[in-house]
């Protein structure tokens, strides 16, 4: 049972944004420390990724674990309220990432996802990014 008001939760839900979230911030200050220069949420590519590198042919996903549903993740719980809601509401996010991803491949661009809870070590992200950036255009 939500022990919050439905008026309250409304609020609330309403203010979780889209851009510019924490994870995003700290992806694009990574970045920017590696000296890599990037463009965000470019709105000519299939899911306007939250960074990409021209000179790199890369599109970088900052996905929220809870809304994007990392397997395996303790942050990918489900709430027990409106369980069939929840359900659709995932799959349709997940569906959509996947879809999206494959045209983004389609269209020549090397995609890269990463997530929130990837976060704690951002030494491991600047790796990742960096070996994305280097492979050849």
């Amino acid at each position: 049972m939500d022990n919050i008001d439905p008026k309250r939760r409304s609020a609330n839900m309403a203010r979780i944004r889209g851009k510019d979230t924490a994870p995003e911030m700290q992806v694009r200050r990574i970045a920017h420390r590696m000296g890599l220069r990037f463009r965000l949420h470019r709105k000519d590519l299939p899911g306007k990724p939250d960074l990409v590198f021209p000179k790199h042919r890369l599109a970088v996903f900052v996905h929220g674990c809870f809304w994007h549903r990392h397997p395996g993740c303790a942050r990918a719980s489900s709430p027990s309220t409106r369980v069939d809601f929840w359900a659709a509401k995932f799959a349709a996010n997940v569906a959509r990432d996947a879809r999206q991803q494959e045209e983004l491949g389609r269209l020549g661009w090397n995609v890269l996802v990463v997530w929130q809870c990837d976060l704690k070590d951002q030494g491991a992200v600047a790796t990742v990014l960096k070996s994305a950036t280097e492979i050849s255009p």
